[in-house]
């Protein structure tokens, strides 16, 4: 059983593939090709969103809309602490500071208070200017932007949507900051940002990234910054900038997955419905929450027993991951950045009792079952063992 089977999405569409690359190793054009273009245009669409800018991989996505704006020493960044360590690592290395804040204990994304104390607390210390919100679509779920566009603009902050595990899921909420319609992840907030790592719901065969916005002034930016900071022509260079461009092969690669997106997202829904209505009465299981369509990047549940939980799946040939073992704001190289006033209890908590269950579009229902049934015999197994006691 895989935890992620790229394998059998291989399979499906492999003709398609080997066609694709064929064509772009015959063309030549492996840097900037046609398909590059091509790919933006189509993720432009399905995103519902004016600019896409594709770049070499999810952290520069994330990097490279700080440097656009201008983000730097001296600045605030709000970040939440459980999460993948590239959403602050890219606000350390534009010489700002990221802020942890907490995360609301259903969601997982970033809490709504916690994130109103960080910000009243970093006004009220002066140290540091308030700039941006890096909210995180956390396995897939997208965030409470209402609140956090709400918050973002009366404080007159840059919301920055990691997207990095959302492509493909949505919100019904209108995209503050983009147009009137746009509701899928990726077209929150003023910049959006995703990976294409193999493992994700929209991965490629290597790494890959892209940013989203409707402002044009943005998106040139970014374009820019990515290609060395580049003005008319790539020798003619207008700010200092780095080497980040999603290759040909890569792009060719994007645009038949991102063909076959939305039906896989249909069939990780069925998964995670199966999941909640197999295991939801002994375990906390992940719901939709009913704001929207999680892209079920993961899914997690979580459970006091999770350890030993673990160890019994692994024994019977069951993969399981856990996302995250530790929280931010307790590793080495972030420990001493700010954080939330109103302490992190749930990002430290998390970590303790989390598991995430092998997700993806092509697992099949006997797979599955053999999943439901495996915890279900051993959390059964140990609470009467608990309640013998």
């Amino acid at each position: 059983m895989q935890f992620i089977d790229l394998g059998a999405q291989r399979e499906r569409i492999r003709d398609r593939l080997k066609v694709a690359i064929d064509h772009v190793v015959e063309d030549g054009r492996y840097i900037l090709g046609p398909q590059v273009t091509e790919f933006e245009n189509k993720l432009a669409a399905y995103i519902g969103v004016k600019h896409v800018v594709a770049c070499a991989n999810g952290t520069d996505a994330l990097l490279l809309p700080l440097f656009a704006a201008g983000i730097g020493p001296g600045d605030a960044v709000f970040v939440p602490s459980f999460t993948f360590a590239a959403t602050a690592e890219v606000v350390a290395l534009a010489k700002a500071e990221p802020i942890f804040v907490d995360v609301d204990p259903d969601s997982y994304n970033i809490d709504i208070a916690s994130l109103e104390a960080a910000i009243e607390m970093i006004r009220k210390e002066g140290r540091l200017k308030p700039k941006a919100i890096i909210p995180v679509d956390l396995f897939g779920l997208a965030a409470d932007y209402e609140a956090i566009m709400a918050i973002a603009k009366r404080e007159n902050l840059l919301v920055i949507e990691d997207a990095a595990q959302s492509m493909g899921g949505s919100a019904d909420v209108q995209a503050i900051g983009g147009s009137a319609d746009a509701k899928m992840c990726g077209a929150f907030g003023h910049v959006g940002s995703t990976s294409f790592y193999p493992a994700k719901p929209l991965g490629c065969y290597g790494d890959g990234g892209a940013m989203f916005t409707n402002d044009g002034a943005m998106a040139d930016k970014l374009r820019s910054f990515a290609f060395h900071g580049k003005g008319e022509t790539q020798y003619d260079n207008v700010r200092v900038g780095i080497n980040s461009r999603l290759d040909t092969l890569q792009a060719a690669i994007l645009i038949e997955k991102l063909a076959i997106l939305e039906e896989e997202m249909v069939a990780r829904q069925v998964v995670a419905d199966r999941y909640a209505k197999g295991l939801g009465d002994i375990v906390k299981a992940s719901r939709n929450l009913g704001h929207g369509r999680s892209a079920w990047a993961q899914y997690a549940i979580e459970t006091p027993k999770r350890d030993g939980l673990k160890a019994h799946l692994g024994e019977k040939g069951i993969p399981s991951v856990i996302y995250y073992v530790k929280p931010l704001h307790e590793q080495v190289a972030y420990k001493d950045y700010p954080r939330t006033p109103t302490g992190l209890a749930v990002s430290e908590t998390l970590p303790k009792q989390i598991l995430c269950l092998p997700m993806h579009a092509y697992l099949s229902e006997a797979d599955q079952d053999r999943v439901i049934e495996t915890i279900r015999n051993y959390i059964g197994s140990n609470s009467a063992h608990v309640a013998a006691a």
